[in-house]
C-alpha cells in the first residue's frame, strides 16, 4: 500500500511539473484561442479568433480562451492565473490581459469556468462584474452544451468594458436590478399560495364547524456543425508580458 502511495505521489509530482514546463511556458505564436476542449466548430472556432485579433490590434488588450478537461492538478483560479502570467498575456506595463478558462461538464465531473483580468482591467472589470458574466451569460448557455455562444457573449461584455468602467457598472446595477425583481417573485411565488392555503384552510374549518352543529341539530350533510480536432490559433502579434494579480471569478455547473 505504501508503495503505491509513493507510486501515485511520483506521478503525480511529474503531472504537476509537466504542466508548469510545458503548458504555462510562452508560446513562439500568439494563440489566443485554444480549442483543447474540442467544443468549437471549425466556424465557430475561426470567427471567435477573428473576433480577438482584431480587438487586439484596434486596443492592444488580449483576450486569451482556453477550454481543456485537464488542469493538471490545479484548481482553475490558479490555472487561469498562472496560464496569463506565464505566457504573458496583454501588454507589459499595462497589464491589460483577460483569460477566460472553460472546463466543460462531463458524466463524472462537474463543468467550470473562471475570468481572470490582469492588474491594469481589475479597475474596469470588477470581481463581481466577472461574477455575473459568468453567472448570467455563461453557465445558462454552458448547461445546455452551447458553449461557443456562452464564451462569445462573454467575449463580447470584455471587449465593451475593457474600455468603458461605466459600461460594467451600468452592467452590474442592471443585473442587481433583475436578481432583486427574480428574487422577489421566487418569494411571491412561495408567499403567496402559503396565504391562499392558510385562507382555504381557515374557511373550511369554519364551515367544517358549521356543518358539525347542523348535524348535532339533526340536519344530515352531504358529504446541435461538424468537431475539430483539438487545436489553437495563431497571430502575426506577440504576447507583451502582461502580469495577474488574482482579479476575477469564477463559478460551476
Amino acid at each position: 500500500m505504501r508503495r503505491i502511495l509513493l507510486i501515485i505521489t511520483l506521478l503525480s509530482a511529474t503531472f504537476a511539473a509537466f504542466a508548469d514546463d510545458d503548458i504555462f511556458r510562452r508560446p513562439a505564436e500568439v494563440h489566443l484561442v485554444v480549442d483543447s476542449a474540442n467544443v468549437f466548430t471549425t466556424e465557430q472556432f475561426a470567427a471567435l479568433t477573428a473576433k480577438l485579433d482584431s480587438f487586439e490590434r484596434a486596443t492592444t488588450v488580449q483576450i486569451q480562451i482556453y477550454t481543456t478537461y485537464y488542469l493538471y492538478g490545479y484548481d482553475i483560479v490558479d490555472f487561469a492565473q498562472r496560464l496569463g502570467e506565464g505566457w504573458g498575456v496583454g501588454q507589459e506595463g499595462a497589464d491589460n490581459g483577460i483569460v477566460i478558462v472553460c472546463k466543460p461538464k462531463t458524466m463524472f465531473v462537474k463543468g467550470e469556468v473562471t475570468i481572470q483580468v490582469g492588474y491594469g482591467i481589475e479597475p474596469f472589470m470588477p470581481d463581481a462584474v466577472c461574477k455575473q458574466i459568468i453567472d448570467f451569460e455563461m453557465i445558462p448557455e454552458f448547461r445546455e452544451e452551447h458553449y461557443y455562444s456562452g464564451i462569445d457573449r462573454a467575449v463580447d461584455l470584455c471587449m465593451q468594458f475593457a474600455s468603458d468602467e461605466n459600461a460594467a457598472k451600468e452592467y452590474r446595477a442592471k443585473k442587481e436590478k433583475t436578481k432583486k425583481i427574480v428574487e422577489g417573485l421566487a418569494i411571491g411565488l412561495v408567499f403567496v399560495p402559503c396565504v391562499l392555503l392558510g385562507i382555504f384552510l381557515i374557511v373550511f374549518a369554519c364551515r367544517g364547524g358549521f356543518e358539525s352543529g347542523t348535524v348535532s341539530s339533526g340536519r344530515g350533510s352531504s358529504g446541435g456543425s461538424s468537431r475539430r480536432s483539438s487545436r489553437s490559433s495563431s497571430s502575426s502579434h506577440s504576447y507583451g508580458g502582461g502580469h495577474f494579480g488574482g482579479g476575477g471569478a469564477c463559478g460551476s455547473w
